[in-house]
């Protein structure tokens, strides 16, 4: 048996209105206005009706020593695998392996200040899991290094 519960406000234990529906689809809080799909697309500076897809994830760490996390959202972790070789580890699983990955890299050594790559380590199936992604950093004569400064977004 399925159980369905229909209201038109929710109110905290004072009495006070915590979120409202009007019947249509839209919802009120107090202090926010309300929003529709395209007050959405405003907000994210979006036009037209392809649809606004979110972050997922994304993370700022120091790949150099011991690895560490700078600041990040739905990572919980990362990887030292090897040389450059890290694995950005989610909190909360991706719905499924085919999202997109943007990287950069960014390094304080003037020996290795030539263009960073960022890329993937081996099979592509293998990288791009719904619990982590792997990702290699080297440089453009293909000689991987650990990197001070990594971000990365992923998409889907």
């Amino acid at each position: 048996m399925t159980s369905i519960l229909k209201v038109d406000q929710l109110q905290d234990s004072g009495g006070n209105a915590i979120i409202t529906s009007d019947g249509a689809g839209n919802i009120t809080t107090p202090g926010i206005t309300t929003y529709t799909n395209s007050d959405a697309l405003t907000l994210f500076n979006a036009s037209g009706s392809a649809p606004v897809y979110a972050c997922r994830a994304w993370v700022n760490f120091n790949g150099t020593g011991t690895v560490a996390i700078n600041a990040s959202g739905n990572v919980s972790s990362i990887t030292d695998n090897g040389t450059g070789d890290y694995s950005v580890n989610f909190t909360t699983a991706m719905p499924d392996a085919n999202y997109a990955t943007s990287a950069f890299a960014a390094q304080e050594s003037s020996a290795d200040n030539n263009v960073t790559c960022v890329g993937q380590k081996g099979v592509i199936s293998s990288n791009y899991t719904v619990s982590s992604c792997r990702l290699q950093m080297r440089r453009l004569d293909g000689v991987t290094l650990d990197i001070n400064l990594v971000t990365a977004i992923f998409v889907r």
